[in-house]
């Protein structure tokens, strides 16, 4: 007698339900967007045949709100067929939709809702699904304008992953926004505690970098007759096809700080970088930078090292413009 794999057939079933529940899933998720959608269009065609005053389309939401929640129950909210409208408005063509964001839920739409800007709108739903964004990642992202941030000519980030900014390294004129690290105002951490948080908070990290980047080592250990030598964090990018450095300081940038990394790109070009790969970027990622850094020292016309600044705590709106135009000018003059 054969002996009977119970432990395979369990499994195969198993997936078989999983399989189905993530099947059933997002059929539903599809079929409410398509409904929610449609009802934003219907209110906005029921306005259009009425008065061209703001009142009236506050009546019809107030209306129908009403009719619906005693049909169906909770649900149909004023704000809820608000958020209906302005889906239709922001994204008007449905079958454009489920071409190009078809794995998102109603969650991602309704945070991408508050987004005033159509075409930003457009490219946080469209990256959301390109990388799979959770709702908290896209969330965050759109609450440290990160596209704001990062591109200044949106018509140019429709399609970003074909079409790659002309700047490879735009993410670097703006301050890494680190908020995300859980540090408190007055918290006294160390450069260990921010390396500690950045790996434990990898993926938002990577996000906030860039697109492309892949995640290799931390401390990477590279021995040569000198003596040995740790580099903080190593990650590849995919789109840059190089190999990119990151050594994190908790302070102001220095001269020996640069010098360091230089070292560390030339070794990494030596030791580790193949054939195919394009000549290795370090990056020091510091709390201060200095202008007098970049002017004088070796960032000063070198196409591979860079300074950027990190901001640990959440800035307001002012002080987030105020850091992007220096880092901007920080930028501007390593490269001038």
């Amino acid at each position: 007698m054969v002996p009977v794999d119970n432990n395979s057939f369990v499994s195969d079933i198993k997936q078989l339900i999983e399989h189905s529940r993530r099947a059933a899933y997002a059929a539903v998720n599809s079929i409410m967007i398509d409904t929610y959608w449609h009802i934003g269009q219907r209110i906005v065609e029921q306005e259009q045949q009425g008065e061209k005053r703001a009142e009236y389309g506050k009546q019809i939401i107030k209306m129908l709100s009403k009719e619906l929640t005693q049909e169906y129950g909770e649900g149909w909210s004023e704000r809820n067929l608000r958020n209906f409208r302005s889906f239709y408005l922001t994204f008007n063509d449905l079958e454009i939709w489920h071409t190009r964001v078809p794995n998102l839920t109603w969650s991602h739409i309704r945070t991408t809702l508050r987004v005033d800007d159509p075409v930003a709108a457009r490219w946080y739903l469209q990256t959301a699904s390109q990388e799979m964004w959770s709702v908290r990642t896209l969330d965050r992202n759109i609450s440290t304008q990160y596209f704001e941030r990062h591109f200044k000519q949106p018509q140019l980030v429709e399609d970003s992953r074909k079409n790659p900014p002309a700047d490879k390294l735009e993410v670097l004129k703006s301050p890494v926004v680190a908020e995300f690290l859980g540090f408190n105002p007055g918290t006294d951490y160390t450069e260990s505690d921010l390396e500690k948080g950045l790996i434990s908070h990898l993926q938002e990290f990577l996000v906030e970098m860039g697109r492309g980047f892949a995640f290799v080592a931390r401390q990477k250990h590279i021995f040569t007759d000198a003596g040995d030598f740790y580099i903080d964090l190593v990650f590849y990018n995919y789109i840059l096809k190089c190999f990119v450095l990151i050594d994190l300081k908790k302070g102001q940038i220095t001269h020996q700080d640069i010098g360091q990394m230089d070292m560390y790109v030339r070794m990494y070009d030596d030791l580790q970088r193949t054939e195919g790969d394009n000549p290795t970027i370090g990056i020091v990622l510091c709390s201060e930078t200095s202008k007098d850094i970049a002017r004088y020292s070796i960032l000063h016309d070198n196409d591979h090292l860079f300074a950027a600044k990190y901001m640990a705590l959440m800035p307001t709106e002012e002080e987030l413009r105020r850091e992007i135009e220096q880092q901007k000018e920080l930028y501007n003059l390593q490269n001038s």
